[in-house]
């Protein structure tokens, strides 16, 4: 005789939301990454953000594909920049560019 198991199936998990996913989700990398090696990341694990963490690694803040390839692609580039420099408002954005008379 064949035991036959009977059971109940598993309530459907409860959605996620986007916030719930943004704070869940993306590679996590540290804030002193370069920005080359963030976009590095972020082309090997097709992804469109990264969540960068601080020392202790807890989360600090986003950063976009966008975000990066508009730096990198902007006069004031250079390969020593890191996600910190970014993140702590040391950099101006890329739009923000003053232009001389």
């Amino acid at each position: 005789m064949t035991p036959i198991q009977t059971g109940y199936g598993k309530p459907h998990p409860a959605p996620v939301t986007l916030v719930d996913d943004i704070k869940a989700c993306g590679p996590r990398v540290c804030d002193d990454m370069t920005v080359e090696v963030a976009l590095a990341v972020m082309a090997s694990a097709h992804a469109e953000y990264l969540t960068v963490c601080d020392g202790d690694d807890q989360r600090t803040d986003l950063v976009t594909r966008v975000r990066l390839t508009a730096l990198r692609d902007s006069p004031m580039y250079t390969d020593r920049i890191r996600l910190r420099d970014i993140l702590a408002g040391t950099l101006p954005s890329p739009g923000a560019l003053a232009l001389s008379p």
